[in-house]
């Protein structure tokens, strides 16, 4: 498999990672301090971290650093949309696909070279 299908691949893993580790308390544990959060959000993020690190190392092998950064930030509101509306039962909303034509033009302009 090329390197770029890796790359994409390990991200959205890792960016699951990352969205419960940054949001999922705010549904699970709103009961519970805030340093428990913390915490309990950490130990969420090493695994994405040991998702995020070879996904990067491995994309720019094949990417430039504005390439990789957009590429993952395309993944991130990929993975945070229906996070938000399956999970966190936020309700879907055309500002989403706002954000999502800025993001896809974003990527436009850093990969059109």
């Amino acid at each position: 498999m090329p390197p770029i299908f890796w790359t994409v691949i390990l991200l959205v893993c890792s960016n699951v990672f990352m969205t419960f580790a940054w949001y999922a308390h705010l549904k699970n544990m709103s009961d519970k301090p805030w340093w428990l959060a913390a915490i309990a959000s950490w130990g969420v993020a090493l695994f994405e971290y040991m998702l995020q690190v070879p996904a990067n190392r491995i994309g720019y092998t094949v990417l430039d650093l504005p390439k990789l950064k957009i590429l993952q930030e395309a993944i991130t509101l990929t993975v945070f949309v229906p996070f938000a509306i399956f999970y966190m039962g936020q309700p879907l909303k055309l500002d989403y696909l706002w954000a999502a034509l800025c993001i896809m033009g974003a990527v436009f302009f850093i990969f059109r070279s």
